[in-house]
């Protein structure tokens, strides 16, 4: 499928340190973004979709780095069907496992977790719940595993290692298990702040400076922050991503973003959500975080959206997360809403407000175009122009 989107008032890369690229036009085919830049005749030649973006601004596909998923598209937590599906509407395009925490019954020894890992990442291979792609089997690290233990769910294409929820006596305990994972090829998460569930314990700077692993999650808390003097610890004797997620403390998300800020270091802040859990389920909690970012916390707007986007993708090796050439095609189109106080999605998010998700595209196939379930209307139409698929992308019946 050949698809393009014209008629864009601006183009949002997803990169922090180039987050603009001029051009009013996107063009991807099979899945990869092939043109973005001017609408010309060559460009838009041979599309199959040509989608008019009313002079939206285009961003990519939200990445959110902490959801905590199952099977399918069902939290028991919140006894929720269609959550994913939902925060598609929301413009997260993928979703990367926090860990199958919250799967019943959820086995702890050796065998039981490497297969739990196993079996999620396999299961979300090819089941796409309303398009996005899920990256789940976050191995959940426990007292007994081996190297060749992680060497073999490595083999089986598990690549993601969690600790905090283990039955370690202490966070130090971690440290062999994560040096093997990283060794392997693993990408590390460690929860961080306070006790999140009955049985875990909490997770401080000490305790993740020793550990080291690629992504302090929810540094803000999840949701209880550590103390505020463990935060310039992180930023100043690390280089770990440190990932602040709605569903913990606004406070220290803004004071992980300055320190980060100071330091020259702002590529290593990533936005999530942390959901679902007891916070609930959060269609928009990625935008939100967003425009707390940019109206309480002086972020720029783009620069926040590249949290979300371009820097998680980073992290974890992702090929979305950008607006460009040979970039998985995740696309979505944000608008000021109608009836607020401003005029368009940069300002009104600047502004404090949630932008209205104008159309959603995932792997260079509209999921819908012109209305999102879970927010207000877009100030401008966004429309299909030009359709040769036999399909109604509107998205009329939600």
């Amino acid at each position: 499928m050949r698809t393009a989107v014209v008629n864009i008032g601006h183009i949002v890369t997803g990169d922090y340190a180039d987050p603009f690229v001029e051009g009013d036009c996107i063009v991807s085919e099979a899945g990869r973004i092939i043109h973005v830049g001017g609408a010309d005749s060559e460009a838009l030649k041979d599309c199959d979709i040509v989608i008019d973006a009313g002079g939206t601004t285009a961003i990519p596909g939200l990445i959110d780095s902490h959801v905590h998923i199952t099977f399918g598209d069902y939290t028991p937590r919140q006894r929720t069907v269609g959550f994913l599906e939902s925060y598609l509407h929301g413009g997260v395009t993928t979703a990367i496992s926090a860990s199958e925490v919250h799967v019943p019954g959820r086995p702890k020894d050796p065998d039981g977790v490497k297969a739990l890992a196993v079996a999620a990442h396999k299961s979300f291979l090819t089941y796409r719940p309303g398009g996005m792609r899920v990256h789940a089997g976050a191995i959940i690290l426990e007292p007994g595993l081996t190297r060749e233990d992680l060497a073999e769910v490595r083999r089986q294409g598990v690549w993601l290692a969690k600790a905090g929820f283990g039955a370690f006596a202490t966070p130090y305990e971690y440290e062999q298990t994560m040096g093997w994972a990283r060794e392997l090829g693993m990408i590390t998460l460690a929860h961080t702040g306070g006790s999140s569930i009955p049985g875990s314990s909490g997770v401080w700077a000490d305790h993740l400076l020793r550990m080291r692993p690629h992504v302090s999650f929810h540094t803000n808390g999840g949701p209880v922050a550590m103390p505020d003097e463990d935060f310039p610890r992180l930023v100043n004797e690390s280089d770990m991503a440190l990932q602040v997620c709605t569903a913990g403390n606004l406070r220290t998300t803004l004071l992980c973003a300055r320190l980060l800020e100071e330091a020259g270091a702002y590529e290593r802040l990533l936005i999530a959500t942390d959901t679902p859990t007891g916070s609930g389920i959060m269609p928009l909690g990625i935008l939100y975080t967003i425009s707390h970012l940019a109206s309480l916390g002086g972020v720029a707007v783009e620069r926040a959206i590249a949290a979300a986007t371009g820097s998680n993708a980073r992290v974890y090796g992702l090929n979305s997360g950008f607006i460009a050439p040979g970039r998985d095609a995740d696309i979505v189109l944000i608008d000021a809403c109608a009836g607020g106080a401003r005029s368009d999605a940069l300002s009104a998010l600047a502004h404090g407000d949630i932008a209205a998700v104008g159309a959603v595209i995932s792997d260079g196939i509209p999921r819908f175009v012109g209305r999102s379930r879970n927010t207000p209307q877009t100030t401008r139409t966004v429309r299909v122009a030009q359709n040769s698929i036999p399909q109604d992308f509107s998205g009329s019946a939600h």
